[in-house]
């Protein structure tokens, strides 16, 4: 049984050697967008899976492959098939990999976090992210149909208290699906939870791959007024995740791809886009002709221009 897949190139982990602990598709929530597809067992009791030793094994193994091929590898990741902190061994698990000199991760969606037991195996983690998709209890309900014994306070909660606990780099995730949970008062309600969080960087996404159901993504205006809230809020920790690699951040030599990557992650005013271009030496043609392709669009929000890469599927 292959366990560990990669390493993937991951916006947000670098180069990433994927360990996909829990089988599909065993999960608390079974999200309206969920690539991997709907959840056919759907729990909250912890299980006994693939020994942590079994798993250490197989990241070893794939640590000496990319070795021998020059690939450089950030981080061992536990991202699943389904939720990862149902393995009731994910802590035992994470300190064996971690003994191999890797940094580890785990992408969570933060349903179990109340526990004790799950928060105590994440604490062994390196980096986490936890999904906070909605905190009004019909939207939550609405985007991830949890487990039928799962409480939204009592998940809240426990991330609270986990973030003032947790030493290593805590981050959010938070997919935004159209006409569900993109409206902007359940945005604020959002992104003022998150400020009691202790996170270092919060990721808004969109479904860019095909759901488990008919759902469609925020557009990008909707996306963009959540990116303002959440950094008004939030401040510089705010990041797309929208389907683009890119991540120059400065002039490389090629300003269209420079205007692609940072406007992947970030939406761009229209006057940090000019000092772009005068670095570039290059006139406003360039993004008008971006504009014309649909690479990019633009965007307003209280009186500001702003632009951003055009997401996937969507004519304005």
């Amino acid at each position: 049984m292959e366990i560990v897949f990669g390493p993937v190139p991951s916006r947000r982990l670098g180069h990433s050697l994927g360990i996909n602990n829990i089988p599909p598709k065993m999960c608390s929530y079974s999200c309206i967008y969920c690539q991997v597809g709907r959840t056919t067992v759907k729990t909250i009791e912890l299980r006994h899976i693939y020994r942590p030793a079994q798993i250490a094994e197989q990241v070893k193994t794939r640590l000496q492959q990319a070795l021998n091929n020059n690939l450089p590898i950030d981080y061992a990741t536990f991202v699943a098939d389904g939720e990862p902190t149902l393995d009731v061994e994910l802590g035992s698990a994470i300190n064996k990999v971690k003994k191999q000199g890797i940094s580890v991760a785990v992408i969570s969606n933060g349903s179990l976090v109340w526990r004790q037991d799950v928060k105590h195996s994440l604490y062994n983690a390196d980096w986490v992210s936890l999904k906070v998709d909605a905190v009004s209890y019909d939207i939550w309900r609405r985007i991830n149909k949890p487990h039928k014994m799962l409480n939204i306070e009592e998940i809240l909660n426990g991330m609270i208290e986990f973030s003032k606990n947790y030493k290593g780099i805590l981050a959010t995730e938070t997919m935004l699906v159209k006409n569900i949970n993109d409206g902007e008062e359940e945005i604020k309600r959002i992104a003022d939870f998150i400020t009691i969080l202790n996170t270092s960087k919060a990721y808004i996404a969109i479904p860019i791959r095909p759901p488990a159901t008919n759902v469609s993504p925020a557009n990008e205006q909707s996306t963009n007024t959540a990116f303002q809230i959440f950094e008004q809020r939030l401040g510089k920790t705010v990041e797309y995740l929208i389907g683009y690699e890119g991540s120059d951040f400065a002039y490389t030599g090629n300003i269209r791809e420079d205007v692609l990557s940072i406007t992947a992650v970030h939406p761009m005013r229209k006057e940090a886009v000019r000092e772009l271009l005068e670095k570039a030496n290059a006139g406003w043609n360039t993004i008008q002709d971006m504009l014309d392709s649909r690479e990019i669009v633009e965007l307003q929000y209280q009186g500001n221009t702003f632009y951003m890469r055009k997401l996937p599927g969507y004519l304005l």
